[in-house]
């Protein structure tokens, strides 16, 4: 998805994300503050008050309340106009509560960043500044214009005039700064959200494939000997029904349709059973099957596996876990993708780790982006630069976000880098030779790895087609 679709479809996610009932339960406790706020400011500081006036402004929120209740259902989503509207009330209402209380001079004006900050988060970037302009105006107009606080004596409270504008000035900039801040904290959120429901359909994908997998080889592994002895039996059938033309044409058509089915369990699988045959593999195994659907896209893919500890020779048995396959594939496409013409996989062990090393020959990663890399929706590139280095390719790290967290979950750590086989350097001193990744595991943490192969394995086990979901 490009980057201005999806910048597009996660601002129509921020409608009806609010309910009205939480706006109502903010101001009823606005509205019980502002009553409380102004029996103790009359009734213990003695301060003189347009009490009249405020009784009504606050009467107003608790009408707008009563109306919300009557009209419309407790689990109302509001829409963008709706919410922006709600919130445009909350600030002239506050706003002229302040208006009547002193304006600045009232330490209750810094309510005014509330209504900001809940917009920040859940409107449009449109209506959100929109909103900030408005609060700024009235906040401003207020600092101008109010009916000053003043004590049953008659004296007037006034702030210095360089109070009222330090004052000014820090609500000027706590709308901006929490204003921004609060979109761009719950902008991150909803990305890492979408980008960990990418990830879990990439995994459950590849449990399907895996699945699949294990199915056909089972079924084909459990079916070909009664199929065999059908074939072998129905030729027997032929020979001695030479005379027997009618019954010959039968034996002749289960022969044909023993084939079929041998036909049939090579090309795909349907419900059957878990090889648990198949649910561990050399190392090289495992990569080699990550990497074998870009083998032949143009590109030379060379292997180099070798243990790093010349004392433990014996290549480790690992888990083919779906997380790791398709992990490495992504990783090792990203690779493909952007070489010149060669991909070179480094796979080695020793006694206490096992590594994958992926490495290429292209231009590597650009040094705007090489402290994100795994993070998702990786989208602000020097054009100038990185933009050259990958001509015509407008990734997000989407991809190597979903491999990292993968990876991750099956205990390996990841570090990206590039090298410098050509010599070359960038701007900051970054190496900017081919891409390199490394895959890390140590044997205690990787999952389910050398297993005992010596006792039996015991009978392949049913695959269940729905399976439950887990409880969290």
């Amino acid at each position: 998805m490009p980057i201005s679709e999806f910048d597009m479809f996660q601002d129509q996610q921020r409608s009806n994300w609010v309910r009205l009932r939480t706006l109502v339960t903010l101001r009823w406790f606005a509205s019980v503050g502002q009553a409380a706020a102004i029996i103790v400011a009359v009734n213990v500081y003695g301060l003189q008050l347009e009490v009249g006036y405020a009784v009504m402004v606050i009467g107003v929120s608790v009408m707008a309340n009563l109306f919300c209740g009557f009209v419309y259902p407790e689990n109302k989503r509001l829409s963008e106009r709706e919410a922006a509207l709600w919130l445009v009330f909350d600030i002239v209402q506050l706003s002229a509560l302040l208006f009547l209380t002193g304006g600045l001079n009232n330490p209750f004006a810094l309510l005014m960043l509330a209504p900001v900050t809940i917009a920040a988060t859940v409107l449009h970037l449109r209506s959100t500044v929109s909103l900030g302009v408005t609060a700024i105006a009235l906040i401003s107009l207020i600092s101008r214009y109010s009916v000053p606080l003043a004590t049953t004596q008659g004296t007037v409270l006034v702030l210095p005039e360089l109070f009222q504008f330090g004052f000014w000035m820090a609500l000027m900039i706590g709308v901006v700064f929490l204003a921004i801040y609060a979109r761009q904290v719950t902008t991150e959120m909803h990305t890492m959200g979408e980008a960990l429901v990418a990830t879990q359909m990439a995994l459950a994908r590849e449990q399907k494939l895996t699945d699949l997998g294990g199915v056909v080889a089972a079924a084909a592994h459990e079916l070909g000997t009664p199929l065999a002895t059908i074939k072998l039996v129905s030729s027997e059938l032929m020979e001695e029904l030479e005379n027997h033309p009618e019954l010959m044409e039968d034996a002749a058509l289960i022969r044909q349709q023993a084939d079929r089915c041998r036909d049939i369990l090579q090309s795909m699988g349907r419900a059957g059973k878990d090889d648990l045959q198949l649910r561990h593999a050399p190392l090289e195994t495992v990569v080699r099957e990550a990497a074998e659907p870009h083998m032949a896209r143009g590109k030379l893919v060379g292997f180099h596996v070798a243990p790093t500890d010349e004392a433990d020779l014996t290549q480790p048995t690992i888990a083919r876990r779906p997380e790791i396959i398709h992990g490495l594939r992504n990783l090792i496409q990203n690779a493909v993708d952007f070489s010149q013409s060669e991909v070179r996989i480094d796979v080695s062990w020793s006694a206490d780790e096992i590594s994958v090393r992926i490495s290429d020959d292209g231009n590597g990663f650009p040094p705007s982006v090489i402290g994100r890399i795994g993070d998702p929706y990786v989208r602000r590139r020097r054009f100038a630069e990185d933009g050259n280095r990958r001509p015509g390719y407008e990734g997000m790290g989407l991809g190597l976000f979903i491999a990292k967290t993968l990876l991750e979950r099956s205990g390996a750590r990841l570090t990206f880098a590039n090298s410098r086989r050509h010599g070359h350097a960038g701007w900051a001193g970054q190496a900017t030779g081919g891409a390199i990744v490394s895959v890390t595991w140590t044997r205690s943490a990787m999952p389910r790895i050398d297993q005992p192969r010596s006792r039996a394995l015991g009978k392949n086990k049913p695959i269940d087609p729905w399976p439950q979901p887990k409880r969290t």
